[in-house]
């Protein structure tokens, strides 16, 4: 899931101070769980901007924000309360807003939240990064355990001269990750795999931004 955080609401106001109306859209995925972009959020933006002598003609909470279509689709039954906003808020991901400039190109649209990173929720509100979206997966040959984003240095070939007592010099609260992989490949009985692997140099082309990724469907022939 992407993990966000709130702006700083007095840097956002900066932003949004020029106008007197807002359209308000969360999303019900990642910023819900993350308690940026759900239903309570989205009350709360709307009292603190009437509490400025502003008005929120609407607010919604799409599904999945960043479906461009699906997200158009939910949003048709609001037409008059957006048309009537000057600006829209998005209490999501940068994805999400990024929705919402792709729908409404003659409105301008800001951001709530700043993105994070991908990660996993260990609890409530709380969430660990275990993937860098890299695009040259490597989980099979680690134990399922990502080096590149669970090492601070993105070691691939072992751990550093730094590691003491199985944790990293970087930060010491964190048991080092090629430690990690060497406990749990032990588990599995597959240390031989271990011993032999041969990391090849990272293919960052993989990387390259703006990436796509479309699948063409063969059609059925009848």
């Amino acid at each position: 899931m992407i993990i966000t955080k709130k702006k700083d609401f007095q840097e956002l106001y900066e932003n949004i101070k020029g106008y007197k109306s807002f359209f308000l859209l969360g999303c019900s995925e990642c910023a819900t769980l993350c308690g940026t972009g759900g239903e309570p959020e989205l009350k709360e933006m709307k009292e603190a901007l009437e509490s400025l002598g502003r008005e929120v003609t609407g607010t919604f909470v799409a599904k999945t924000g960043c479906q461009v279509l699906g997200t158009k689709v939910e949003l048709k039954p609001f037409k008059e309360a957006i048309d009537k906003a000057e600006c829209i808020i998005v209490l999501s991901c940068g994805a999400g807003t990024q929705t919402a400039v792709e729908l409404y190109e003659d409105k301008p649209v800001y951001p709530a939240n700043d993105s994070m990173f991908l990660g996993n929720m260990t609890r409530l509100q709380m969430f660990d990064e275990r993937c860098s979206l890299c695009g040259k997966c490597i989980l099979d040959k680690t134990g399922g355990i990502c080096p590149l984003t669970t090492c601070p240095k993105g070691l691939l070939h072992g751990p550093c001269g730094g590691m003491k007592d199985g944790h990293c010099e970087v930060s010491p609260e964190l048991q080092c990750a090629w430690v990690r992989i060497y406990e749990r490949m032990k588990r599995l009985n597959k240390l031989d795999e271990l011993r032999n692997l041969m990391m090849e140099p990272k293919e960052w082309s993989q990387s390259q931004k703006p990436r796509r990724q479309y699948e063409k469907k063969e059609k059925t022939k009848k």
